[in-house]
């Protein structure tokens, strides 16, 4: 925060521009695209959806974080290099992109360090941010927050403050950055971002919501947000991705509509806003004011 902020009290605008590393048929709760077994029925597109992030990031000059599965790492380790060389920040989004509140204790624990330790085997660095497959941490797996910082994760990115249908953390009331205390230490959370509409609170900042909605309600609603966490997937912008024929209709919806035109709305966004990787957000917020939430 720079000293003219301070002393006019400016509020600071921090959008956050992020990536969740996974292929086109990582599609949560859903019997066919499950697990690591039924992977292997579908083709690889991560290539090809990756070289068309990497361009338009170029084009703008752009920071971004990366939340890479340590099963990418595995399948595609010169993509986790090619993120690491561009000089792009690298996390983790689990290893199997299984449900948080489908895992035990051990499970969980095992997915995360498999995933750390592929991706700094690549990387050469230290893994220090995380984010849950479908944001699917909940109240009820608040332990979550102890283990990461037991493995050395700095930063959470896994809050979804409100319902939704990979659970939602409802009772976390704050969407914007918190402190987690834990017994064991803490965790800054960077949550995703909630608008206020008539009386409810909505979602627009990745994934189907942002292709749903059409680009100038996106600008309205950024305009008017001081904190936004984005997050985008390499399926969102593959228009060509096949069709998983299984999927119930509003899934059909909610993963294919919009795949068309999200590559320009992003593009877009990009050049009508200003974006930090969350490192750069992480020095732009002023830590010694931010409510600290006690787990």
């Amino acid at each position: 925060m720079s000293l003219i902020d301070i002393l006019f009290r400016r509020e600071i605008v921090v959008n956050i521009l992020t990536f969740d590393i996974e292929d086109w048929f990582h599609i949560l709760d859903h019997g066919s695209t499950k697990t690591e077994k039924e992977w292997s029925n579908f083709e690889y597109r991560l290539d090809s959806n990756m070289d068309r992030i990497f361009r338009l990031l170029d084009k703008h000059q752009q920071k971004a974080t990366f939340f890479c599965l340590g099963w990418v790492a595995k399948e595609f380790p010169h993509i986790i290099k090619k993120i690491s060389d561009l000089g792009y920040e690298i996390a983790t989004h689990s290893n199997s992109h299984q449900l948080i509140y489908e895992q035990s204790k051990k499970e969980f624990e095992v997915d995360l360090d498999i995933s750390i330790n592929r991706i700094e085997d690549i990387i050469g660095k230290k893994v220090r941010i995380y984010r849950a497959p479908g944001f699917s941490l909940t109240q009820n797996e608040s332990w979550v927050f102890e283990m990461l910082i037991d493995k050395g994760i700095e930063v959470d990115c896994s809050v979804f403050p409100a319902k939704r249908s990979h659970g939602g953390f409802e009772k976390f009331v704050e969407s914007k950055p918190t402190i987690i205390e834990c017994t064991n230490g803490k965790l800054r959370e960077f949550p995703i971002n909630l608008y206020p509409l008539m009386y409810k609170k909505i979602i627009f900042s990745g994934g189907g919501y942002f292709r749903l909605l059409p680009y100038q309600v996106i600008e309205y609603m950024m305009n008017r947000s001081s904190y936004v966490m984005t997050y985008f997937h390499p399926r969102d912008f593959d228009k060509y991705q096949p069709m998983i024929e299984d999927l119930s209709y509003i899934r059909k919806f909610k993963s294919y509509y919009g795949l068309g035109g999200a590559l320009e709305k992003l593009d877009r966004l990009i050049e009508n806003f200003e974006f930090y990787d969350i490192s750069e957000a992480e020095a732009n917020v002023d830590w010694s004011t931010t409510k600290s939430i006690y787990l």
